[in-house]
């Protein structure tokens, strides 16, 4: 009895052990598999705005910017809601990215506002929205570039 507690001990230390102290390659796969905000690479990259592709140097840009955006928010969507986040009655017309990442197909709608910018992923029948931050995004979005214009940095009210 005695011993069959000792090994089950033994076996659980080593299992903690190596949960606590995983490589740091194993723990960037784990996380990555996870996260909300992907980075993308240009080479399995399609982008679209009113229709239209960018071309390659303005594609560039665009995910490089998208890269160093910042997370801010993760929104949750209720069943029955999707069609809301999907189409959005402020007018705004998003910017449509097709990329592919570990084998999945996935689509991604940014919606830019003044102060953020709304980004809906979906992949399969999953969506998933998230607000991110990012001053050189959000001014390629022709509704924001006004109201960029008029911001006032730096001033708290």
């Amino acid at each position: 009895m005695t011993t069959g507690a000792i090994i089950i001990t033994a076996i659980l230390a080593l299992l903690k052990l190596l949960v606590t102290c995983l490589p740091n390659d194993a723990v960037k796969w784990i996380t990555k598999k996870f996260e909300l905000h992907p980075e993308i690479s240009s080479d399995v990259t399609n982008i679209s705005y009113e229709g239209k592709e960018l071309s390659d140097t303005q594609k560039e840009m665009f995910i490089k910017q998208f890269n160093e955006a910042q997370f801010l928010k993760s929104q949750h969507i209720f069943p029955g809601n999707e069609e809301l986040f999907l189409h959005p009655e402020t007018g705004v017309a998003p910017i449509i990215i097709d990329t592919k990442q570990n084998k999945k197909n996935i689509r991604l709608y940014m919606f830019g506002y003044s102060d953020s910018i709304d980004v809906v992923k979906q992949y399969k029948k999953k969506l998933q929205a998230y607000t991110l931050s990012s001053a050189d995004l959000q001014s390629q979005f022709p509704q924001a570039k006004e109201a960029l214009k008029n911001a006032h940095f730096g001033t708290t009210a």
